[in-house]
């Protein structure tokens, strides 16, 4: 019963989040899960005996968030009072990871010399790398869907897919689940549950990117830099974009999730934290958005459907 309270409590907020807040609103709400969930994924660290650089995890997991929400704060001011200044974060924040990315071993490699006890320095190292393109990459890619007027849709879809396959895959599992998928990882996971949440994600992206144009209508954009309240029109979707990113968007969150399972059994941890009722902790609940984020990111610039308008 707690698990549906958190739920019923949680998701219109959640919605009202994605559809209603300013940029520099939903970007400040990412940056705050970012760093609850690299405050659990952290725990998990220290439970498996590593010992990361928990502080400057933190700091390089919401720098890219922080800068894009200065950025915000420069982009309205009067036009005299920022000359030069460019930033989109459709192009500018993935970008910066990007530079991240190729810096992290600069980054964290210097305050290893610093430490009296490198007997884990690899294994430190890798952890605050991981744990900041892991959580802090992944979610902040959400803020360049949401800024982007032909793609927010996609934040709606990301949210749906994944809660409805997780549905699909819990009672499907648990009234018709034979055959265990990952049993070492995951016991109570099946391929019958497996099956059924691919179907669920299939129909929600069907669902979502007919309705594209009804869900932009849902949107708020004031205040998001250049952008305004209208929507160019676009050619009409194939039913094989809906089917590919439905299936691509599934199985990944799905082992989004047994990688977090894996890392938690790794540990000897049973819940990530105890920060939602009847869910343990926000990175149980977020692990497959965390791997599904960046393949529908890769896969629909890749792919560039969303992006061809009607002369």
């Amino acid at each position: 019963m707690k698990r549906v309270l958190t739920a019923v409590a949680l998701i219109p907020v959640v919605l009202l989040i994605v559809f209603k807040a300013p940029l520099w609103l939903f970007a400040l709400v990412v940056a705050s899960i970012i760093l609850l969930a690299l405050h659990e994924y952290l725990g998990i660290v220290e439970a498996a005996e590593i010992t990361p650089f928990r502080w400057l995890t933190y700091v390089v997991g919401v720098l890219p968030v922080f800068f894009l929400l200065f950025s915000i704060l420069i982009s309205n001011l009067p036009p005299h009072s920022r000359h030069y200044w460019s930033y989109a974060p459709g192009w500018s924040l993935p970008l910066t990871w990007w530079l991240l990315a190729l810096l992290s071993p600069l980054t964290f490699g210097i305050p290893l010399i610093f430490r009296k006890d490198m007997s884990q320095g690899l294994a430190s190292v890798a952890a605050s790398i991981v744990g900041t393109v892991y959580i802090g990459a992944s979610l902040s890619m959400l803020i360049s869907l949401r800024w982007d007027v032909t793609k927010s849709v996609l934040v709606v879809f990301i949210l749906f897919s994944v809660w409805a396959g997780d549905i699909a895959a819990y009672y499907v599992g648990k009234n018709f689940g034979q055959h265990k998928l990952a049993p070492v990882v995951s016991p109570n996971k099946s391929w019958e549950g497996t099956i059924a949440s691919v179907l669920a994600s299939i129909g929600i992206a069907i669902l979502v990117l007919h309705f594209r144009h009804v869900l932009k209508g849902w949107f708020s954009y004031a205040g998001t830099f250049a952008w305004d309240d209208t929507f160019p029109p676009v050619w009409p979707l194939t039913l094989f974009h809906a089917l590919a990113l439905g299936v691509l968007t599934n199985i990944a969150a799905q082992f989004g999730d047994l990688f977090e399972s894996a890392l938690k059994r790794g540990a000897g941890v049973k819940d990530s934290g105890t920060l939602l009722p009847g869910h343990g902790g926000l990175l149980d609940r977020i692990d497959a958005l965390l791997f599904a984020i960046p393949v529908v990111v890769v896969y629909t610039n890749v792919a560039g459907f969303l992006d061809k308008l009607i002369p």
